[in-house]
Parts: C-alpha cells; sequence; structure tokens
C-alpha cells in the first residue's frame, strides 16, 4: 500500500476546533490500517508540546515519539477543512497531514510539502480542490533524494576540499551540538557547508543547520574552501567524532511528595515540570500582539534601524544572561548566549538585509524571515528540534518589539499573586518572572526540558507543562490547585479539598520552615566539626539580607559591579562607602572583598579595553589591575580605608603566576603604608591550574586560599562556560576539578592556611558534602541556599563526608560523581 491515496483523503470536511480536527485525521490513518486508535491521544499529547502548524494553512500533527510501537505501518492521511480551522491563535489550517511514521519513508512527503508552502497559490488550490488526486499528485511526486555523496553541487564549490561523516549524536543535529558546529566553523575563514539529503546548509548558520533535519548516525558531508580550509575540516571531523560537545544527559526527574486529593476532582492533566504545590486563582496570560506594516521608510533608515535594534536585542540578552546566571547557574543562562548566535546568522542577515533592499520595511522584513525559519524546524519530526522554534520565536518578537513597539510589557498581572496560565512562555520572559507574584505556572505546551520548566524549577515556582489547549478555555479568576510534582491543575476545588491542599502545603513548608529557624546555628557536622557557611554579595544591601539569612559573613565580594553601566569608574570615596556599608551591615562578621575582576565575561566600554579573540584567556582580572595601577591604587585606597571600622579581608582574581602576586602584594603594601590602615590578610582565587600546581609556593605567600571553582573548572575542562553547547558540561564535580581542589587543600594546610570555596557547587548538597570531606572550611553561597545547605550539612559527620569525598576522587566521570549517595 502507498503511503497516500485517495482512500486516506477526507476532502470538503468541517472541524469544529484543532482537536476535533486531528481526532478526524487519525481517523482515518486508523481505517487505513496505520494506527492504532491510542495513537490518536498521542497526537494530541504531541501537539501539546510543539506546534505543527507549518504555514500557508498546513498542519502536519502527529504522535509522540515514544508511542511508536502504536504505528502499524507507516502511512499520511489528509484531511481537507476548505473553511478553516483555528490551530493556535491567528493560524488558520485548511489541510491536516496526519502523519504515522515508523520508520523514514515519509520524508519525502515532507519534503513536497515544504514545496506547497513556498507556494501559496498551490496551497490555496489543494485547500478548495474537490479532486483528491491532486492532492496525491502534488505530495507524491518523485523528488531528487541523492545522498550527501552525490549531491550535485552549485559551480563555486566545485574546488571545495571535503569529507564524509556521520553524526554520533543519538538524537541527532538539534540545537546544542549545531550550535557547537556553528562555534567551531566560525573560528575558521573559509567558507563551510554541510551536505545532506539533497539539501546544502551554511556551516556557519545555526537555523540553516537545524533546517536540515539531520538524525543520529545519519552521513553528511562537510565541505569547506578557503586558506584554512583543510584545518577548518580536520577541527569539525573532530567535533563531529566527539560528538560535538554533547554530554549523555539523564532524564530529568522532577522529585517531590505528590498531594492526594481528598474526593473525586475534575483535573487536566500534563507533565510534572517543577515540584511544589500552590493554591490560587488563574489568569490567563495574553502576549502582546505585535502588528507588523511594511510601511518602509528609505533603504537606509530601515538597515540603520535594524543594526540598532539588533544591537539593543544583544544588550538585553547579556543583562538577561546575567540575571539568570546569578540566580540560576550559567547553565540555565546559556540558552540567552544561543540566543545571540541565532541573531548572528549570517544567513538570517543576509536575507533580511535583501528584503529591504527590495523595498520593504526592516519590521516586515524581518519577521518574514523568522517566520520561515520558525515554520521549517517545526516541521522536523524531531521534538527537541521542533521545541528549539521557541528560541527562534523568542529573538524574532524581541527584535520586532525593538522595531515597532515603545513601552512593550511582556505581563500585565493582577496586584493578587496567581497561577499563571499561557499556551507557553518566551525564555526571557520565563526569566523575568516574580516569584512574589506567580504561585505557579500552568502551560498548554512544553515538556520538562523546556526553558520554562528549567527557570521555574531554578526559582522554586511549581510547574506543569503540556497539559493541551483545554487549558486555555478556564476561565479567569477561578480557584485552582497545582501540583508541580504529580503534573495535575485542580479547578474549582471544593472546600474540603482546599483543605487539605493547605494543610499539604504546611507539611511542605515545614521542612523549610525549620531550616529556616536554626539558620542562625552554625553548621555542625553531626560529630561536631564545623564549616562556615557565608554568602556572595554584591551590594551593601546584599549583606544585611546575607546576615538575615544565616549568613556567617561575606565570603565574596563582587566589586565589579560598582564599576558596570556608567560611563567612568567610581571613586575612591564612592568605594569607600559602599565597602564601609557593608562592614557596618556585617556588624562584626567577616567581610572579604575581591578586588576588580573585569574582563572575560564582564565588559567596561569605559575602559577602551581592546577587542579580544579570547577574553577569558586575556587581560582580566589582576592583569588588568597590574596593567591600569590607576584603578588598583584607587580601589586599594577604599578597602583600607574600610578596614579602618570593621573586619575586612581582600583577594585577588585571576591569578596565574607567583609575579603577578608578588606585583599585587607590592603595591597593597605601598597603598596601606599611605593609608596608615591596619594590615589586611591577602588571599587569592584559585582559578588556574597553574596555580594548583604551585600551590605549596603560593600558601607560603598567602593568608588563604579561596577557590573560584566554576573557573577552575572551565580551563581545567577546556571548555567556556558561557559557550551555549557546552556550559552544562562545565562540571565543577568532574573528579579532574575535585583533585586539583584537593590538592590546593593539602597544600595549605601544610602551610597552616584555611581554604575557602565561592564556586557554585559549593551551594549544593552534593558539593557542599563533598567539599566539607576534602577539608574545605568555608563555603561561600548564594543568600537563597544558606540555610539549606546548613541543614545538610548537620546531616551528615565528618568522616562520612570524607569517605564520600574519597569516593568522589576516585571517580572517572562527573556523571558517577552525581551518582554518589550523600550518606556513606
Amino acid at each position: 500500500m502507498s503511503l497516500l491515496n485517495v482512500q486516506t483523503i477526507q476532502l470538503q470536511s468541517q472541524a469544529s476546533h484543532k482537536e476535533d480536527a486531528i481526532r478526524q485525521v487519525g481517523q482515518l490513518l486508523v481505517k487505513a490500517g496505520y494506527i492504532d486508535a491510542a495513537y490518536i491521544k498521542s497526537m494530541l499529547g504531541r501537539e501539546s508540546q510543539a506546534n505543527t502548524y507549518l504555514g500557508n494553512g498546513i498542519a502536519i500533527p502527529h504522535g509522540k515519539l515514544d508511542d511508536r510501537h502504536l504505528i502499524l505501518q507507516t502511512g499520511i492521511a489528509v484531511l481537507q477543512l476548505p473553511d478553516g480551522v483555528e490551530w493556535n491563535s491567528g493560524e488558520v489550517v485548511h489541510l491536516v497531514v496526519g502523519i504515522a511514521a515508523r520508520s523514514d519513508e515519509h520524508l519525502s512527503i515532507l519534503a513536497n510539502l515544504t514545496d506547497v508552502l513556498d507556494n501559496a497559490e498551490i496551497a490555496q488550490q489543494l485547500a478548495h480542490t474537490k479532486d483528491p488526486f491532486d492532492i496525491v499528485t502534488h505530495l507524491s511526486r518523485s523528488r531528487d533524494t541523492t545522498s550527501a555523496t552525490d549531491t550535485p553541487l552549485p559551480a563555486e564549490w566545485a574546488d571545495a576540499l571535503s569529507v564524509d561523516v556521520t553524526i554520533k549524536n543519538s538524537t541527532g543535529l538539534h540545537a546544542r551540538p549545531a550550535t557547537f558546529f556553528v562555534d567551531v566553523a566560525s573560528q575558521f575563514a573559509s567558507d563551510i557547508c554541510i551536505v545532506y539529503n539533497g539539501q546544502i546548509a551554511n556551516g556557519k548558520a545555526l537555523a540553516s543547520l537545524l533546517k536540515l533535519g539531520v538524525e543520529g548516525d545519519e552521513s553528511i558531508r562537510l565541505l569547506a574552501r578557503g586558506v584554512d580550509a583543510d584545518a577548518a575540516l580536520q577541527a569539525l571531523q573532530e567535533a563531529v567524532e566527539q560528538e560535538l560537545g554533547e554530554a549523555h544527559e539523564q532524564p530529568t526527574q522532577v522529585i517531590g511528595a505528590v498531594w492526594n486529593p481528598v474526593s473525586d476532582l475534575f483535573s487536566l492533566m500534563g507533565v510534572a515540570a517543577a515540584p511544589g504545590l500552590a493554591i490560587g486563582i488563574l489568569h490567563q496570560f495574553q502576549s502582546q500582539h505585535i502588528v507588523v506594516s511594511d510601511d518602509p521608510k528609505d533603504s537606509k533608515t530601515e538597515h540603520d534601524g535594524l543594526l540598532q535594534a539588533l544591537n539593543m536585542a544583544h544588550t538585553q540578552l547579556d543583562d538577561i544572561y546575567e540575571s539568570v546566571k546569578a540566580e540560576s547557574g550559567s547553565g540555565e543562562a546559556a540558552i540567552f548566549r544561543a540566543h545571540q548566535a541565532l541573531l548572528n546568522d549570517p544567513d538570517l542577515l543576509e536575507q533580511v538585509k535583501g528584503l529591504i533592499d527590495d523595498g520593504h520595511s526592516a519590521a516586515w522584513s524581518w519577521q518574514q524571515a523568522i517566520t520561515e525559519r520558525i515554520a521549517a524546524l517545526q516541521q522536523i519530526d524531531d521534538e527537541r528540534l521542533a521545541a528549539r522554534s521557541a528560541d527562534l520565536n523568542d529573538i524574532g518578537q524581541r527584535v520586532l518589539r525593538l522595531l515597532t513597539v515603545e513601552g512593550y510589557q511582556a505581563f500585565n498581572l493582577p496586584d493578587t499573586p496567581v497561577i499563571l496560565v499561557a499556551h507557553d512562555l518566551l525564555p526571557s520572559d520565563t526569566a523575568q518572572l516574580d516569584p512574589q507574584r506567580i504561585l505557579g505556572l500552568c502551560m498548554v505546551a512544553g515538556g520538562t526540558t523546556s526553558h520554562t520548566a528549567i527557570i521555574a524549577r531554578s526559582l522554586g515556582i511549581p510547574c506543569v507543562v503540556g497539559v493541551g489547549a483545554t487549558l486555555l478555555e478556564q476561565p479567569n479568576d477561578v480557584m485552582c490547585i497545582l501540583d508541580g510534582s504529580a503534573g495535575h491543575l485542580y479547578v474549582h476545588p471544593d472546600q474540603a479539598n482546599l483543605d487539605s491542599a493547605r494543610e499539604f502545603q504546611e507539611v511542605l513548608e515545614q521542612q523549610r520552615n525549620i531550616e529556616y529557624q536554626d539558620r542562625y546555628q552554625p553548621a555542625l557536622m553531626t560529630d561536631g566539626y564545623r564549616v562556615e557557611v557565608v554568602a556572595n554579595a554584591t551590594k551593601a544591601s546584599e549583606a544585611a539580607q546575607a546576615v538575615e539569612a544565616g549568613a556567617e559573613g561575606i565570603g565574596l565580594m563582587r566589586t565589579e559591579f560598582l564599576f558596570l553601566e556608567r560611563d567612568a569608574p567610581p571613586s575612591e570615596e564612592e568605594q569607600f562607602e559602599v565597602y564601609r556599608a557593608m562592614v557596618q551591615a556585617l556588624n562584626g562578621l567577616p567581610l572579604i572583598i575581591r578586588t576588580l575582576d573585569i574582563g572575560g565575561d564582564k565588559a567596561v566600554p569605559y575602559l577602551a579595553l581592546p577587542a579580544e579573540d579570547n577574553p577569558f584567556l586575556g587581560e582580566r582580572g589582576i592583569r588588568l589591575c597590574l596593567r591600569r595601577p590607576d584603578l588598583f591604587r584607587t580601589q586599594l585606597r577604599a578597602i583600607y580605608r574600610a578596614r579602618l571600622t570593621g573586619p575586612v579581608k581582600m583577594m585577588f582574581p585571576m591569578v596565574a603566576t607567583l609575579e603577578e602576586l608578588r606585583a599585587a602584594k607590592e603595591i597593597a603594601e605601598e597603598v596601606q603604608r599611605e593609608v596608615g590602615a591596619p594590615s589586611v590578610e591577602m588571599g587569592i582565587m584559585v582559578e588556574i591550574p597553574s596555580v594548583v600546581m604551585l600551590a605549596r609556593e603560593f600558601a607560603q605567600e598567602v593568608d588563604f586560599f579561596s577557590i573560584g571553582t566554576n573557573d577552575l573548572a572551565q580551563y581545567t575542562l577546556a571548555m567556556d562556560r558561557m559557550h551555549p553547547g557546552l556550559a552544562r558540561q562545565v562540571d565543577a564535580l568532574h573528579p579532574a576539578v575535585l583533585r586539583l581542589i584537593d590538592r590546593t587543600v593539602g597544600a595549605a594546610y601544610e602551610a597552616g592556611k584555611w581554604v575557602g570555596v565561592c564556586g557554585g557547587i559549593a551551594g549544593d548538597p552534593r558539593g557542599a558534602v563533598i567539599l566539607a570531606g576534602l577539608g574545605v572550611t568555608e563555603l561561600s553561597i548564594s543568600i537563597p541556599s544558606i540555610a539549606a545547605i546548613k541543614a545538610c550539612l548537620r546531616e551528615v559527620s565528618f568522616p562520612q563526608a570524607q569517605a564520600i569525598a574519597q569516593k568522589a576522587l576516585a571517580c572517572t566521570t562527573a556523571t558517577e560523581v552525581h551518582a554518589l549517595p550523600l550518606i556513606s
């Protein structure tokens, strides 16, 4: 039986809504013997997680990958709806192409659909034809599906160097490996392209690569032409062989107690995405609709407007990245670096600029190019790739707002906290959620690995995703119970269930309350061994917050934030007032001030620093301070003046050599004599492996070590911790990093010096126990984590922590370390 024939086409039909249309086309597949009837539910479920609308009135509903066992044989069915049916807001579908795919036999039909998408006239013809053979003809005609090895190339690529490789990633060339590929390709001057299944893509354009839809274990051809073509191909081949930076991810598991209703209760079922129980009124989120008109001014004005919007978008994404990184870590923030990579996509920018040159407005041109790429991603039969269309939509909407809308407000929330309901949220919108006004999140679409879910977990907001379109039918202000651990939204519960849910909330809060009540108690392990828990801070107001949260001081005061977002460096007096205010807020507790750590991911325009190809390996931290003694001495004077008001220590960042340390100490001692202040304990950040290898020598010249595990992991593993494809692999619990920490602690103890850690793993329960077991005596962490980390340390003895640490040192992968039980 052929995949598509007149028996699997139903013309002149009607559907009352999207779910009705999907059920109808599903029944056509059942009748043809392609699927078990249960697969229709899978099709509806897939639609709740990823939009299958392609454009030009065409949608391709299909089921989840996990339900392929319900497919009896690969087949296609088409439901024609001349009057159309609303698919999503503003999207009207006339052709519903239902797909049951056990293999890749259907790809030729999908390729033909791409041709129809590019021809509005044909799409309209098929939407209203009364002859089913018209549809069969256009969707089943023979196409050239040549392989990568025999695809004809444009003449300009005839002399290019080439190599055939196999994509080893099980999930294919999806967003992160594709970003990794683009990052490697962009390091070379040569032009790079990929040939796959008769298609050619720009190897330096992320959207172009994603559109190929390369699956795992598929062969592709890499071509390069230019001065460094040979080196480019070698580097790309090695990158592909190493799986393009992909770690073998463990499936996300949401752990948390589940509430059980006391009686039958209507609920909408979704996917548990962030644990916790929320009780409150429901509020439907309505995103602002952006109206784009093609009313261009002159070409230069439109080009200038586009450039200004793109630059502003980059700045906004930088701000969001820093905010999310500070709140949730670099792994969750990395998506916004990927967004910036999409903004730089050369194919995208070339198309937009070409449309402007053709006489269109910048906003219309941008929307046109983005919409095409979103549609192309959504048609790919890969849930993870299709879901990344949300990222393209995010940057598309961001730039459109800058081009068309003044004073855009992403949210319009009631004054009272609510359970927020939406089809889905853009990643940047989710990043700006105020946990004080959002009790819970419930999404029509999305999965546990969506950015909405990831950020919700980091903010402690209960979240359920993938509920389906029925969710949007619920009225505003109805009382609900959202169980983020079970994946249920209970609508209009009776009083008995509300009382039960509130009691359950109290149980969940009890543990947190116990931790909070004991927050001022020291972190004494069960055998009396003590670990100091202090806080990271950036401004004076955070010092008071840290003390209230139970911190025993400030272990890292990031002074570089005094230098950012301004036109000139802060004066000595301004810096002194900030440091003095922190000393007063701490009321006798110690304050460790890190000297200026500008460079790397923190740029300051007014310093006029030269652009660097590798800023993390350039002039940053102490290197910059030694090159700019005017900045360094001013800051040191303010620090020594603050020392006159209370207990202050300081440490130098990014020290790599003993010469740097000695030069910094010499300047500091000169300033101390000028100010007439008492001596200040001086330490260094241990962030570079060279310091670890010379730790015995460094320990003779400092008062303490503070290990910055984020940078130490970055430099040890040779992975940029901001790289969108690598950020999740820059894991400070990697055994190589832990062994460097162990070596550092050993050298410090020999010299009678203490060691602290101010990196991300200090605020993770597993990391805290392992660090304590390695002999780290001070953990400097984010303020919200203080009470929980103290409570965690009180649950184990020092010998138990030592045993766990020794097991971690014996591991060979970070995955093994993460699998270790916390109780030995």
